[in-house]
């Protein structure tokens, strides 16, 4: 995907999460969080574009999973853990929680026991930018901008402008070796 693509869709996320707000009348109960940090960038660009659509622009927060990911105990390097920043109250709404890339749906679960610990939503959507397959939870995007079918010998890259990209694109590259 190039800058213009991702752009796309964005706004296609973004429309089909306010269309699914307003339906279910769940529009003033909407908040966005990120999980970081590829989601971070994205969850800012979906609440703007929300804000335009719903007339309101729907608190936001961030999620640092390090200390909630279940793949510490296998010896590898130490997480870096950043803050998580939840300054609206969780219980009864509608979370939006959004990510770059959707792959195993370890990172998703993780998140999901974090956001708990913030008290209890009366739902959660799930938004990425793309969904590459390869599940090992039964995890599933509720808004994807774009689905594939990526060689689980792959990898895929979101880089952004906010993160410091030269352009926004979505990359598949050969897996590193470690």
């Amino acid at each position: 995907m190039d800058a213009a693509e991702i752009e796309q869709a964005i706004e296609r996320i973004a429309h089909g999460i306010a269309d699914r707000a307003r339906a279910g009348g769940e529009a003033d109960a909407l908040a966005i969080v990120g999980i970081r940090r590829g989601g971070v960038h994205l969850a800012e660009r979906l609440r703007a574009r929300l804000g335009r659509l719903l007339g309101r622009v729907p608190p936001a927060g961030t999620l640092d999973i390090g200390f909630y990911r279940d793949d510490l105990a296998g010896g590898g390097a130490a997480p870096v853990i950043g803050p998580t920043e939840i300054a609206f109250p969780v219980e009864g709404r509608t979370i939006v929680l959004v990510d770059d890339v959707l792959f195993t749906g370890r990172t998703v679960r993780a998140a999901l026991d974090e956001l708990v610990d913030f008290g209890r939503p009366r739902r959660v959507w799930l938004a990425v930018l793309v969904d590459r397959g390869g599940r090992e939870l039964p995890v599933a995007a509720d808004f994807a901008g774009l689905t594939l079918d990526v060689p689980a010998g792959s990898d895929v890259e979101v880089r952004l402008r906010e993160g410091g990209a030269a352009a926004d694109e979505v990359i598949v590259t050969p897996r590193r070796s470690t």
